[in-house]
């Protein structure tokens, strides 16, 4: 099973993506500090990551283009959650060098679809 890591300032949607998950059997490492995730990713070398765009002191895509720059994250996956599903806000997702793209509201169906995809 892989390890997936959620990063989102929200308890609840860390919650209820972490219930969406469970099913899966994958193991959930969640932060809820965007300015952790490089440290948490050295730490915990998870295979996907879970992003959130909105977030206090740095956003989803600032905190995207800093994993990537990892050379321990050379090989990580991330989708971006957010509530931003405008088709400008995927397509600058994508850019910024996510695997894929989730709006929220999202179905638990939807993220076992997602995970079992890119993993």
């Amino acid at each position: 099973m892989a390890k997936i890591l959620l990063i989102d300032d929200s308890p609840a949607d860390l919650r209820f993506m972490s219930e969406a998950l469970k099913p899966t059997g994958h193991t959930v490492v969640s932060v809820s500090d965007p300015l952790l995730a490089e440290e948490t990713v050295e730490r915990e070398r998870p295979d996907l990551a879970m992003l959130d765009v909105v977030m206090p002191q740095r956003n989803g895509y600032e905190t995207l283009r800093a994993l990537k720059k990892l050379p321990s994250a050379a090989n990580l996956k991330v989708i971006i959650v957010s509530s931003k599903g405008a088709e400008t806000d995927v397509r600058w997702g994508l850019r910024q060098g996510a695997a894929d793209y989730l709006v929220k509201p999202y179905t638990p169906d939807q993220v076992a679809a997602l995970i079992a995809r890119h993993l």
